[in-house]
Parts: structure tokens; sequence; C-alpha cells
């Protein structure tokens, strides 16, 4: 059994020394506040290692899907302040990609007038699929346009979007890290339906990050994604730790349980992100979030005493009192984000087809 098997399972054998032991998951410390040696201002904040290269990212990051999407003409400054705030903060990894309607242009933009550009670790995404299965030329095109858009000469981490096209965008992606122009490669994929090509690809592919789907509440990442990854060494970015907000929706204005106060937690945000972050094969968290003051409640997780394993279970056994916890996915995918619109490129993309389709 290796070690984020035994993490998963709680074996009683797992000693918090062989916790601290996993290995490329940077947690080779002697407790785990120690690992909080971020950057200049934020020593307190955890990082982990990429395991192929070594260097530390903050454990928390940045998702954009639908939150940093717009229309033209629309106010962008509450978005601005949410990447300057974020940076401002120590966070670093920024997760978009071209199919996330205006994301990329906003996130190089906002970059550059903040004057953040050389300091964000960028992740985004190639889907080249339809009539260029046999085509680089779609890839080349949307590389150059991401390069252009998020005001970057190379991408740190190039992924290939949902698995689309798999074998050969990944022939591309290495042509590309070869030429220099990525330096890290990986696949995703939020769909727990594609956990087994998933897996497959993990095992098989020699990747160097690979982003999927985690939460206190969709815990079957644990099953084989999560050891895989460790066993192999690749990084492993969390796509909906939040669960697009179906959490807190769930939880509402109930009051923290009494034992998150071990931990620092100061609000629900923190609850469910230490959890995720707290997995030792777990790199970085993205949660997504159009609002500047969420930035800092997320990036608050990063501080104080992280969930060891029991601790973790004590954590999903609390959620699973809380009325509705068990059927959270009945709320279903177009309940993401519960309360709130997002009226961007996407949106209105998907009004458009509807009334195309409309009987």
């Amino acid at each position: 059994m290796n070690i984020a098997e035994e993490f998963c399972r709680g074996s009683a054998g797992l000693s918090r020394r062989r916790f601290l032991t996993v290995a490329g998951c940077g947690l080779a410390a002697t407790s785990l506040s120690d690992l909080a040696i971020g950057q200049s201002g934020h020593a307190d904040m955890l990082r982990k290692s990429i395991p192929r290269t070594g260097e530390l990212v903050p454990a928390i990051g940045l998702g954009t899907f639908r939150t940093f999407d717009g229309l033209p003409g629309q106010p962008r400054e509450p978005l601005k302040e949410v990447l300057r705030r974020f940076l401002a903060g120590g966070g670093r990894l920024v997760d978009t990609s071209p199919l996330y309607g205006s994301a990329e242009v906003n996130v190089g933009d906002f970059a550059a007038q903040i004057g953040e550009r050389q300091g964000m670790f960028v992740a985004s995404k190639i889907w080249s699929t339809g009539d260029y299965l046999g085509d680089t030329s779609h890839a080349e095109r949307s590389l150059y346009r991401t390069l252009e858009r998020l005001w970057r000469d190379r991408i740190d981490l190039m992924q290939c979007h949902s698995l689309t096209n798999l074998e050969a965008v990944l022939g591309i992606m290495r042509a590309w890290k070869r030429e220099g122009r990525i330096r890290l490669l990986g696949v995703t994929n939020h769909d727990m339906a594609y956990l087994q090509p998933l897996g497959d690809s993990i095992e098989r592919d020699s990747l160097d990050f690979v982003q999927l789907h985690y939460s206190i509440f969709e815990r079957r990442a644990e099953d084989r994604l999560l050891p895989g990854a460790a066993d192999r060494g690749t990084a492993v970015l969390v796509n909906m730790p939040l669960e697009k907000a179906r959490l807190h929706a769930l939880v509402g204005r109930r009051p923290l349980p009494d034992f998150a106060k071990e931990l620092g937690i100061a609000n629900w945000a923190q609850y469910f992100l230490k959890w995720v972050i707290s997995h030792p094969a777990v790199t970085c968290a993205i949660p997504a979030t159009s609002n500047p003051d969420h930035v800092l409640e997320n990036l608050g997780a990063m501080r104080g005493p992280m969930p060891d394993a029991a601790m973790r279970r004590r954590m999903v056994q609390y959620m699973e009192t809380v009325p509705g916890f068990a059927n959270l996915d009945k709320l279903g995918p177009r309940s993401w984000y519960p309360g709130k619109t997002y009226p961007g490129l996407i949106t209105q993309a998907q009004a458009e087809l509807r009334n195309r389709v409309a009987p």
C-alpha cells in the first residue's frame, strides 16, 4: 500500500512522520506548519513542490471558468481586483483556457496592468478536435492565441482539455516542451464519468500534471487517481474543490463546528479547502471566484495547522450530518454557482444555441 492509499484509508500505522515523507508532494518536513515557507511576506503560507521540477507553488490557486468571462463593454474592475488581491495575498498559479470565453484575455490584460506577469504561474489548455484530429495547425493557432492573450512568451503549464484528442495533443505538447514554448504538460477532466481514462493517462503518459475533480463531497479520486499521481511523481491540480459554490449553498449560515478552531479555520471556504490541500498527493486547489473578498478567504486556507488523516475523517463525518450533503449531486451541474449569474461570452453562446434548437 502506498502513502496516498494509507492516508486515504486512514491506516493505523500511518504515523505523522510517514505522512510527511510522501515523495514528490513537498511534504518532507517535521510538521505541516513548517511547510509554509512561502513567498516573501507570506512565509506562513503552505506551498507544495511540483515533483518533476522541485518548484514550490502556493497550495491555493485561482480558477477562471465562468468567473473571468465577460461581455465587451462590461465593467471589469472587480475581476482585476480579484487578480490583484490574489497575487498580493501570496497566490501565484492561475488556471484558464481558451474555452473560458474572455478569461484568457482578462487574465493577461489585468496581469500586465498590475505588473505581475512574471510572478504568475500560468496554466492554460489546448482543445483540438473535430476536423483537426489529424491536423496540428489548429493546435498551433490555439497556442499562439493563448500566448498573445496572456501576454506571455511561454506557458508554464499546458493541459489537454478534458482528455480531448489525447494521443495527438500529447504529442504536440511534448514537441512544444522540447522547443521551450511550454514548461510543463498535463491533462484535465472534471467529469467523474472519465475516472478510468484519466487514471489510464496518469499511469501511462508520464505527465507533469493532472487536473481532476476532488472535494470533501466528491472523494472518488482517492481510489486510484491520487495514489497513481503520487506513485508517478505527477503534480495534482484540483478543480471544483468548493463544488462550484454548492457546498456553500448547502451550509448557508450554519456555524462552523467547534473543532474547526483547532485548525485556525475562520470560514467555510477554508474548511473545505484545507480538507483538499491537506491530502499529500494534492499540489494546488484552484477555486474560482469573481468576489475580491472571497479571494482572501480562500488564500487563508494556506495558513495555520493542516488536518491530519484523523481530522480529515472527522471533517467528513461532520459534513455527513448536514442535511442534503449526501444528495448534493441532485442539484446538478445547472445549479453551479447557486444564486449567481455570469453573463459572459459562454452564457451568450449557450443562449444562442438554445434559441437555434428551440421548437
